[in-house]
């Protein structure tokens, strides 16, 4: 299992299954290298993805554009330069720099507590801080947790309810992603700005960069040339489950949540816009550090999503590493922004399916710009396993024990934390080497035969490669570990 966020199209497959796109040439602003185009459409094959949009900034110039596949289905239509896909919650990104514009203004004090500014709030919720709502450190109870508290026809009633709950924890105390955060955001940008949320972006952020694709809505708006949302999931008896069929996805927000998750945009302005950013045309360069800058916790302590993402900014997740550190707003899980900032280098990719997750291949892509990024050389594993990585990639990954108890017999404290195991597993799956991948879950379950999350992960890779006896196998453990594990409970009823 991969920090409970899973590869869903290795649960229930059997193996990975392929589907071959129309994939129409990518069209490109300058030369770039060959490999993005061939590992975007290898990916799109690997995950069934029907259409992507790619853009690449390097030294401030857009080096790349691509589009790929279909944006919709149905009808054939081919993903092209104007293009708009929804965002999801890079909304949010919009929404960070939005509130440093109106610290600059001197109309905000991020430190500042929320009730100064919006004093109708309960009296429990005035001690949370702007920069609390933005960090998503508040406590405050969500408006959408997975029961979905609001829908597009009870948004009054959902505010008045969620107004009566206590909070989740003291403010300041975890980090739990939470969209009354950015609810209660989009209205003090209204309150401070004396304008709609909508109207303060637009005039604030896409008028000046020049986004004439770029909006504010949700499904129920008729976008031209807009792409359709689809998905692989659906619920059965309120349960999700993996289906085997493309599904079209609806995804509608209330007005009042649309700075949480409300945008839709194309690759080519997002990179316009990240430009108009770094170079000074939206905020100033010490906004812009306090933007990216991740939030703390009361204990000194940062957190974000998981994985990679280990950190949260202001309305921006961060990946806080020694090398090539970034900040990388995400969406709906298939959507991703990275910007390297010591790089000087930026990708967006947008897809149109859920459960793309390209925040774990963009990485990928960007080392074709820079090689010292290559997850082949293990670029991003702790030192002690990029230089296992480097051992078994020259031996072969079937003398990955031996090499193991080796380095134990040369320094008895030698140590692999079971989530950096299942990590390196992971991303060998990413570059397509399940074989190898398989024989790193291996070792993961024989170093930490307890753990409920070393099962799941290596009945995966099992299920991936066709071999149903052990998936079920591995899978049976995790659950006798943690009855709990959805994903195993879901794989064992299958036929």
């Amino acid at each position: 299992m991969k920090n409970s966020r899973h590869l869903f199209w290795l649960r229930t497959t059997g193996v990975v299954l392929t589907l071959l796109l129309c994939l129409n040439s990518a069209t490109q602003a300058q030369s770039a290298p060959d490999s993005v185009d061939q590992l975007v459409q290898r990916t799109m094959r690997q995950l069934r993805i029907p259409g992507v949009q790619l853009a690449v900034v390097r030294h401030g110039q857009l080096v790349k554009l691509g589009n790929y596949g279909l944006a919709n289905v149905q009808d054939s239509v081919p993903v092209t330069t104007q293009t708009p896909f929804f965002l999801n919650s890079i909304t949010k990104a919009f929404v960070g720099v939005a509130v440093m514009q109106l610290v600059e203004t001197g109309q905000l004090d991020l430190a500042a507590p929320v009730g100064r500014y919006l004093p109708e709030l309960p009296a429990t919720w005035h001690p949370v801080t702007v920069r609390q709502l933005l960090t998503h450190t508040s406590g405050l109870p969500d408006i959408l947790p997975e029961d979905a508290l609001v829908t597009e026809n009870n948004e009054k009633t959902a505010w008045a309810q969620v107004q009566t709950q206590p909070l989740d924890f003291p403010a300041g105390q975890q980090f739990a992603y939470n969209q009354t955060n950015y609810l209660l955001l989009g209205r003090l940008i209204e309150k401070l700005s004396g304008q709609p949320f909508a109207q303060f972006i637009q005039q604030r952020q896409l008028e000046v960069v020049g986004m004439p694709h770029t909006s504010i809505g949700d499904a129920h708006d008729v976008l031209p040339q807009g792409a359709r949302g689809y998905t692989y999931t659906q619920y059965v008896d309120g349960q999700r489950r993996r289906s085997p069929q493309l599904r079209n996805l609806f995804e509608v927000f209330p007005p009042s949540l649309r700075p949480a998750a409300g945008m839709s945009s194309t690759a080519q302005e997002i990179a316009s816009w990240l430009v108009a950013l770094q170079r000074g045309k939206l905020l100033q360069p010490q906004s812009l550090l306090a933007l990216w800058t991740p939030g703390l916790l009361t204990d000194g302590s940062q957190r974000g999503f998981g994985g990679k993402l280990t950190g949260y900014a202001l309305g921006w997740p961060t990946v806080s590493r020694a090398e090539h550190p970034a900040v990388a707003p995400v969406g709906g899980g298939r959507s991703a922004v990275f910007l390297y900032p010591q790089d000087e280098l930026a990708i967006v990719v947008l897809t149109n399916l859920q459960g793309a997750n390209p925040d774990r291949f963009v990485d990928a892509l960007a080392a074709c710009y820079l090689p010292d990024m290559r997850a082949v050389d293990g670029f991003g594993l702790p030192p002690t396993l990029r230089a296992l990585h480097r051992r078994v990639r020259q031996r072969g990954f079937s003398h990955l024990e031996e090499e193991v108890k080796q380095a134990r017999r040369r320094t008895p404290t030698y140590a692999l934390p079971e989530d950096a195991i299942n990590a390196w597993g992971y991303s060998l799956i990413e570059q397509g080497q399940l074989t190898d991948a398989l024989a790193v879950f291996q070792l993961n379950v024989r170093l930490y035969p307890t753990s409920a999350n070393t099962y799941d992960s290596l009945a995966e890779t099992y299920a991936a490669l066709g071999n149903r006896k052990l998936a079920s196998r591995h899978y049976t453990r995790a659950l006798q570990l943690n009855p709990q594990n959805r994903t195993a409970a879901e794989y064992l009823q299958q036929p």
